[in-house]
């Protein structure tokens, strides 16, 4: 593994922020310590897009370590060490930090400040992507530009953007949360056409070697 490169010190540099406690542009400070959670190093050829970590996510530090996890580890027909390998998947959620519960329980929005301050760095510091997975709404108005009506008919056209001559590649996937158990049974599309051809995207990038690896 190459330390120190331009990927590494931007993980880190990011890692060490607190603009969620210190300095929040967009609403009241964390009501936790910010944690800062990114996954990768330059030799990633896989790149999830996520939304922002979870509670358990947040009390662990390790990215993904919940049921919507688990499900996303079967999407991608990975198990735990390749999902886990940093030097071969990198994990760039929209906020690297836990965002906080909305009055439902649920996870609230990626804060903004995140993205615009560290997201271009990151990525620039991942030269061998191939594939970037952008995972719900927010990962994929960065990474896509403006909706095509919406999540459903931006996965819809999962072909079209996957074919796209561009480099990393793009696949767009709904968030594998079990809130999202409802869209999964009314769109069986998803299951029957999308997630064969995503297991074989992703196996196909997996075995590729690195050109940034010694």
């Amino acid at each position: 593994m190459k330390a120190d490169g331009p990927f590494d010190q931007t993980a880190e540099a990011l890692r060490a922020c607190r603009i969620y406690r210190d300095a929040p542009h967009y609403g009241a400070p964390l009501p936790q310590e910010p944690r800062p959670i990114v996954q990768g190093t330059a030799m990633a050829r896989l790149c999830i897009a996520s939304q922002a970590p979870g509670t358990r996510a947040h009390r662990s530090g390790i990215p993904f370590q919940d049921p919507s996890g688990i499900r996303l580890r079967d999407w991608l027909g990975l198990d735990e060490a390749d999902f886990y390998d940093p030097d071969r998947v990198a994990i760039l959620p929209m906020g690297a930090c836990f965002p906080g519960l909305d009055a439902k329980g649920g996870d609230r929005p990626p804060r903004r400040e995140c993205a615009p301050r560290w997201r271009a760095e990151l990525l620039a510091g991942l030269p061998d992507l191939d594939l970037i997975l952008v995972i719900g709404q927010y990962a994929q108005a960065w990474h896509l530009g403006p909706m095509l009506g919406g999540l459903t008919a931006t996965v819809r056209a999962w072909r079209q953007i996957l074919s796209q001559p561009r480099r990393p590649r793009v696949l767009p996937l709904p968030h594998p949360s079990w809130r999202n158990n409802g869209w999964l049974k009314a769109n069986p599309w998803f299951a029957a056409e999308l997630l064969p051809a995503l297991k074989a995207e992703v196996a196909a990038v997996m075995v590729q070697p690195s050109a940034s690896r010694d």
